[in-house]
């Protein structure tokens, strides 16, 4: 009899006690973990829940469901598991019949099993077939993105989501490469951007297609598009005292996430000089903390990965 074999899914959950904290669990209240991964996040929830509690546990990826499972066995009967990307949440929830929820938390980063395992293509450190798809069974490839983007596609991608100063030098060295073969794997691209940087900042900097691949990887999995819809439909969801934790990792996802928070947290839109408010808008939230949550030195000592970490929490008015 053959058995399914699953695979080893390791990944550190990032802030994760004071992420979960923040929740102030009801232990029969409804909860939403919209990034399962390994299954951190949910085993904290899941372990504070009563027989009336329930956790929606939604991932794109079915090897981190496969793995959760194994790893949240004891919790099972409170737990449903959604296959989907986490901006489909909102009808998600009307499938399962949901009508209202007492907290969710998102960890918009990488998980440690992706990057680490060479095949799915993320990391400039292994060498493998060009990919960085979430959800495996997604149309587009890193490759397609390297191969058949303009120059100057690839060049505003790899600027706008990463910041790179070298984006111009970098999409021009892509596509004179692509002219003579197709770029197929990660050790071709890191390559091709290596020779696009200069010797002093190959020296000085992080590695020189850190930046590029965090940028091809936001564009093959939609990263930023999805974050504020994301946002807007689970305050929508939140039962009043509900809260909502998000863990960012660099700045372009941080700055979505704040000011989302801060038009829902905003009120009245009237202009300045009207002498009383018109609109009647009320602020639908509050931020638990207007400066977000950094990793503690432990954590940091623990887990490296965790530096460009930061916590924002809100409670649904």
């Amino acid at each position: 009899m053959n058995e399914t074999k699953v695979p080893e899914f390791s990944h550190y959950s990032v802030l994760l006690h004071e992420s979960v904290d923040g929740l102030a669990i009801k232990p029969g209240g409804i909860y939403v973990d919209c990034t399962l991964g390994g299954g951190g996040h949910s085993l904290e929830i899941v372990r504070s829940l009563t027989d009336g509690g329930r956790l929606i546990a939604v991932d794109q990826d079915d090897a981190a469901i496969a793995a959760s499972k194994l790893r949240l066995h004891d919790y099972i009967d409170r737990i449903s598991f959604v296959h989907d990307n986490f901006s489909n949440v909102a009808s998600a929830l009307e499938t399962l019949g949901i009508e209202g929820i007492d907290g969710a938390v998102i960890d918009l980063g990488v998980s440690s099993y992706q990057l680490d395992t060479p095949e799915r293509g993320f990391s400039y450190m292994h060498d493998a077939p060009l990919d960085m798809r979430m959800n495996p069974e997604a149309p587009l490839t890193a490759r397609e993105v390297v191969n058949t983007y303009s120059e100057e596609r690839l060049k505003k991608l790899i600027f706008d989501y990463s910041e790179e100063r070298f984006a111009g030098r970098i999409a021009s060295a892509i596509c004179n490469a692509r002219e003579l073969k197709p770029i197929e794997t990660t050790y071709e691209l890191v390559d091709i951007v290596r020779s696009a940087i200069s010797a002093k900042a190959r020296e000085d900097g992080p590695h020189p297609a850190k930046r590029t691949f965090q940028a091809i990887r936001i564009e093959v999995n939609s990263e930023l598009a999805v974050i504020e819809p994301t946002l807007n439909a689970l305050i929508e969801a939140l039962n009043p005292g509900g809260r909502l934790s998000v863990i960012t990792f660099h700045s372009l996802e941080d700055r979505i996430v704040k000011q989302t928070f801060a038009a829902w947290s905003k009120g009245c839109t009237c202009p300045p000089d009207f002498p009383v408010c018109v609109c009647g808008n009320k602020p639908k939230i509050k931020q638990i903390n207007r400066k977000p949550i950094l990793p503690s030195e432990h954590e940091l000592d623990e887990n490296p990965r965790s530096r460009s970490a930061k916590l924002r929490i809100i409670e649904k008015l």
